[in-house]
């Protein structure tokens, strides 16, 4: 019977499995097929749009686009439009329910396995009750692969055999450790509230200075720059201790020296006592930044 036996969706540019259907089918050529779509999924970044891997009982089709690819394994008689429809469908609904930021943010295997409903109704329609709205799509996806037909690759051939045995294969099951900052400290939170105030008001003093100064005269530009930078200096502090960043010392550095110099710099615009907040806000941040250190942590085995 052609059947829709096995889907998944991943991220182009690494092969991350993002979501799959969690179906088990104890054959070992299902078992070897499933390997190979694995295999297959790592090298998606650099190959075409659509494309299928056929074997004798089984085929794998894949369709890429944009952050996601979504690849299914069917019996060798479903027909490849189908396949291919049932795909496009698949990755209309996962971009429609996640954005671009949270695929490209996903750190761990399966991070949308809650996705696996949509993926088991999807393919029961397919499988068990297709309609006739259906027809219209199938007929699109025909003309296309009429107009520029999908590579066509062997299961045993070299492209797929290389690439599982060079370890392009990501295997779910084992998922590699993954960088996680620390938690959120309340003392941090509190850096960040007084460093988006000081930004706040960096950025009103520096654009009311900036407007002056062009209508009255031009001496005040460099105070409005001095404000502007050290604006900018308090966004970069609050996103190096938010965001995990390579070089985050050299960095931190290089902002709270931006701060200080900016804020002394003002020495007239501001008194001492202001110029001695704005820079122990930008030390704690700094401080807070360095003390909130990345930690590897590995993922629990979430592999279907």
């Amino acid at each position: 019977m052609a059947l829709i036996l096995f889907a998944c969706v991943v991220r182009v540019r690494d092969g991350l499995p993002l979501s799959a259907s969690t179906d088990f089918h104890h054959d070992r050529g299902f078992e070897e097929c499933r390997r190979r779509l694995w295999a297959l999924s790592a090298m998606l970044a650099w190959g075409p749009a659509r494309g299928s891997a056929r074997g004798r009982d089984f085929s794998v089709h894949f369709h890429s686009c944009g952050d996601v690819a979504c690849l299914g394994i069917c019996s060798s008689q479903y027909p490849a439009a189908m396949a291919f429809c049932f795909l496009e469908e698949l990755r209309w609904e996962f971009t429609a329910a996640y954005d671009t930021v949270s695929i490209g943010l996903a750190s761990r295997p399966y991070a949308f396995r809650e996705f696996d409903g949509v993926i088991q109704k999807v393919k029961w329609r397919f499988n068990c009750a297709p309609s006739s709205h259906l027809t219209d799509t199938l007929e699109k996806i025909q003309e296309e692969l009429d107009l520029k037909p999908p590579v066509v690759l062997a299961l045993d051939g070299p492209e797929m055999m290389n690439g599982a045995a060079s370890g392009h294969c990501r295997r779910p099951e084992e998922p590699a450790a993954s960088i996680r900052m620390k938690p959120v400290s309340a003392l941090g939170i509190l850096s960040l509230v007084l460093n988006i105030m000081c930004a706040a008001l960096n950025l009103i003093r520096g654009v009311h200075l900036a407007e002056n100064s062009l209508q009255e005269d031009c001496e005040g530009i460099g105070n409005a720059l001095a404000f502007l930078i050290s604006f900018g200096a308090c966004i970069a502090q609050c996103h190096l201790y938010l965001f995990y960043s390579p070089a985050r010392m050299p960095k931190a550095a290089l902002a709270l020296a931006c701060v200080c110099l900016c804020n002394v710099s003002l020495y007239g615009r501001r008194n001492g006592w202001q110029i001695l907040f704005h820079s122990g806000v930008a030390f704690l941040s700094s401080y807070q930044t360095l003390a909130r250190r990345q930690q590897r942590d590995r993922q629990p085995d979430c592999g279907v």
